[in-house]
């Protein structure tokens, strides 16, 4: 597996995706298919997402890579992410911010919160990244302000909630639009009551869910 993920770590450089050591290094690291259900593992290196159950999905890697860079990560910073899944997300980040930061990361499905949590532990990533089980749309106050927040769903807009997280000079990635479009959002908090947006492409993300996002589909 191991060459495998150095295969496709390498494309991910070559095709611009991965620009970075840091981002490079992590994602060398981290070994993707322990987040992964085991009928699919064998596919971890594969550039697309994966089912992980209750209508959720791992992120392809190169959509791992474009936030980990657009982020623009310094070791040391405290990071929310919205939207556990399995956690493979929250490992590359913590890898990247290391021991001295910390990764808060919000996950609404009990049973993917607890699996999150048992991989996190598994691959020694516990230390850094903490799961916690509620709506992301609201953030996390407790461990606020944040240098870093991004989300791995898409809302109907940005959730004030997260923005007012944000520290000043802080950067939040969130993907915005309904199921047939959507865009990667980067936002920018330039002072209290100021924020600088920039559209970074077109996406796919499973819809954000919650009292600042998608209402709960039936």
């Amino acid at each position: 597996m191991k060459d495998e993920r150095e295969k496709l770590v390498e494309r991910l450089f070559s095709q611009g995706y991965i620009r970075t050591e840091k981002v490079k290094k992590a994602m060398l690291k981290v070994p993707r298919e322990e987040f992964m259900p085991p009928e699919n593992s064998s596919h971890a290196y594969l550039d697309r997402p994966f089912p992980i159950g209750k209508g959720q999905t791992i992120s392809a890697p190169h959509m791992v890579a474009i936030i980990a860079e657009k982020l623009e990560l310094e070791e040391g910073m405290n990071i929310l992410e919205i939207g556990t899944g399995w956690g493979y997300n929250a490992a590359v980040i913590g890898e990247i911010v290391g021991k001295k930061g910390h990764v808060f990361t919000i996950e609404r499905i009990p049973s993917l919160a607890e699996k999150a949590r048992e991989n996190l532990e598994k691959t020694g990533y516990s230390n850094v990244v903490t799961v916690i089980e509620g709506d992301g749309t609201t953030g996390y106050p407790d461990k606020a302000p944040y240098h870093r927040i991004y989300a791995t769903a898409s809302a109907p807009k940005i959730p004030e909630p997260l923005k007012k997280q944000l520290k000043i000079g802080g950067k939040l990635i969130i993907p915005m639009g309904s199921d047939y479009f959507q865009e990667l959002v980067s936002v920018l908090r330039i002072s209290d009551d100021d924020y600088q947006t920039r559209n970074l492409g077109g996406v796919i993300f499973v819809p954000m869910i919650g009292q600042h996002g998608w209402p709960e589909q039936d």
